[in-house]
C-alpha cells in the first residue's frame, strides 16, 4: 500500500489513473445498483449487514480488495455509531467520490426507515388490536434470544485475558447497580485502554473487528480500484474542513433551531439533544447503547414503556439496516404521546425523520473528515487499546440489556429495590409470563442448537404469538 501523504503516489499506474475520475471502471449507476441491493439485504445486524457487504463488494463485484476493506473496516469500529453503514459511506466514497459516500449511506438506511415507519404507524393505531399484540409479543420472546447470542458472541471476541474480563465485569457493575451513564463508561474505558496500548500492555493487543469470512482473498493489486490510492483520498485538509463545516451545519442548526422556536421542554427538543448526544457515544454498535437509549425513554423521559423498547428492536430485527435505526421509533412514540398542537401521527413522523436524521448525519461527518487520513491510524497502537478496552466494557453493558429486557419480558412487573448506593430491579415472581418463557426457550434453542436465522426465527416467534393470543382471547 502508497503511503498516504500530500504527494501524488509515484507508482506508473498511479500515475495513469491520477487523472481519470473513474478509472476502476465501475459507473455511478452500476454502484447506486448494487448499493440499492445491499440495503436491501442488509440483515442481521452488523456481522450479517458486513459479511453481506464483503460478499458483494470483495468476492462478487471485486471493487476493492482484502486488505483495503478491512483496513476501512477497522477505522470504522473506532467511530462512534452503525459500523456497517459508516464502511458503505466509506466504500461508497472511495469509489465515486462525495457523492458515491452519500448515495452509499443514504440508501443503506433507507429501506429500514421507510419499514420502521410503516410498522410504527400500525403499532401506534392497532397496537392493542390482539393480533398485532400478539405479534409483537413473540417478537419480544425471541430479541431476548438474540440479545444473549450477542452477549456471547461480542464476549468470545473481546474478552480473550483477565484485564478484558475485569473491564467488562466493572462496566456491568457500574451501569446495572450503580446507574453509571453508558458514554461515561465508554470514555473510562477508553482512556484505560489507550493508556494500556500506549504502554504496550499484552493485555490490550487483543484487536477488534468483524471476520469478512473465509474463502479465497483478494489482493488490493487484483481488484477494481487496485492498490494505489485515488487522487480524490488523498489528504486534503480544505476539503475536509469544507465538506465538516457542512455536515456539522446540517446536524446542529436543526437542533438548535427547535431550541429557540420550542424550548427546551419540547418533545423535539429533547429527541433532538438525547439523539445528538446519542450519535457521539454509540461506540460498539447498537447492543451497546441500547440498554441506555431504553432506561431513558422509559424512566427519563416516559416516551416509551418497557414493554415497548423490546418491540421496537424487534421492528429493527426484522427490517434491514443498522439496529440503531430502533431509535426512530423511540422518538416516533415519544411525539405519537406528545404532540402538542399537532396531528399525534404528524408529529410522530416529523419526530422519527428528526430522530433518524440527528442519528445518521454524524456518520456521514466522521467518515468525511477522517477518512482522508485513515493511513495515519494504521499500526497506531494506544487506538488499538482504546478500542479493545471499549469492546470489553460494551460486553459489561449488553449483558445489562440482555438482562433489563429479560426482565421486562419474562415477568409484568418489576420492582427496583434501593440499598445504598446501589439500585437493583428485581421480578415479582408472581408476575411470570409463562407463555413468554417458553417462546424465549424456543428461540434459543433454534439459535444455538439449530443455529437458524434470526430472521427466521423472529418471523416464527412472532406467528405463533400472533396464533397464542388470538387463542386467548
Amino acid at each position: 500500500m502508497v503511503e498516504m501523504t500530500g504527494n501524488a503516489p509515484t507508482s506508473e499506474k498511479a500515475e495513469k489513473h491520477a487523472g481519470s475520475e473513474h478509472h476502476h471502471g465501475v459507473s455511478f449507476g452500476e454502484a447506486f445498483r448494487v448499493w440499492l441491493r445491499i440495503a436491501a439485504l442488509s440483515f442481521g445486524g452488523p456481522a450479517g449487514q458486513i459479511a453481506v457487504m464483503h460478499r458483494i463488494i470483495v468476492d462478487e463485484k471485486r471493487w476493492i480488495g482484502e486488505h483495503r476493506f478491512l483496513h476501512a473496516l477497522n477505522y470504522c469500529m473506532l467511530l462512534p455509531g452503525p459500523e456497517a453503514q459508516q464502511l458503505a459511506i466509506y466504500i461508497g466514497w472511495l469509489m465515486h467520490r462525495t457523492l458515491g459516500g452519500l448515495v452509499a449511506g443514504i440508501l443503506f438506511v433507507l429501506p429500514g426507515f421507510l419499514s420502521i415507519l410503516g410498522l410504527s404507524y400500525i403499532y401506534a393505531a392497532y397496537g392493542n388490536v390482539a393480533i398485532i399484540a400478539g405479534l409483537f409479543f413473540g417478537l419480544k420472546a425471541a430479541v431476548l434470544a438474540v440479545v444473549v447470542q450477542a452477549v456471547i458472541r461480542i464476549g468470545g471476541r473481546a474478552l480473550r485475558n483477565k484485564v478484558m474480563i475485569a473491564i467488562a465485569a466493572t462496566a456491568f457493575v457500574a451501569i446495572f447497580f450503580l446507574h453509571v451513564p453508558f458514554p461515561l463508561i465508554v470514555l473510562s474505558a477508553g482512556i484505560v485502554g489507550y493508556f494500556g496500548g500506549r504502554f504496550e500492555l499484552a493485555a490490550f493487543r487483543t484487536g477488534g473487528g468483524h471476520g469478512a469470512g473465509g474463502g479465497p482473498v483478494l489482493s488490493d493489486a487484483d481488484s477494481a480500484l487496485g492498490e494505489d490510492i485515488p487522487a480524490h483520498a488523498r489528504p486534503n485538509l480544505p476539503w475536509s474542513l469544507r465538506m465538516s463545516a457542512i455536515l456539522l451545519a446540517l446536524w446542529l442548526i436543526p437542533v438548535v433551531a427547535l431550541y429557540a422556536a420550542l424550548g427546551a421542554d419540547s418533545v423535539f427538543t429533547e429527541i433532538s439533544l438525547f439523539f445528538s448526544k446519542m450519535a457521539v457515544v454509540t461506540f460498539g454498535g447498537a447492543y451497546a447503547v441500547l440498554a441506555y437509549v431504553a432506561q431513558e425513554a422509559v424512566q427519563h423521559f416516559g416516551w416509551l414503556r418497557p414493554g415497548e423498547m423490546l418491540d421496537g428492536l424487534g421492528m429493527a430485527e426484522t427490517t434491514p439496516g443498522p439496529l440503531i435505526m430502533v431509535v426512530q421509533f423511540v422518538g416516533f412514540m415519544g411525539a405519537y404521546r406528545d404532540p402538542g398542537s399537532l396531528d399525534p401521527m404528524l408529529a410522530a413522523t416529523l419526530a422519527a425523520i428528526l430522530t433518524t436524521w440527528v442519528t445518521f448525519v454524524p456518520c456521514f461527518l466522521w467518515i468525511f473528515l477522517g477518512a482522508p487520513f485513515i493511513e495515519n491510524l494504521r499500526g497506531n497502537v494506544a487506538l488499538a487499546g482504546a478500542m479493545s478496552a471499549i469492546t470489553a466494557a460494551v460486553v459489561g453493558v449488553i449483558l445489562n440489556l440482555a438482562i433489563w429486557f429479560g426482565l421486562h419480558t419474562l415477568f409484568a412487573e418489576v420492582a427496583v429495590i434501593r440499598l445504598g448506593g446501589l439500585w437493583l430491579d428485581t421480578p415479582v415472581l408472581q408476575s411470570a409470563v409463562p407463555a413468554a418463557m417458553a417462546l424465549s426457550i424456543a428461540a434459543a434453542i433454534a439459535i444455538f442448537r439449530f443455529r437458524a436465522s434470526v430472521i427466521a426465527t423472529l418471523l416464527s416467534c412472532a406467528a405463533v404469538g400472533m396464533l397464542w393470543t388470538l387463542a386467548m382471547n
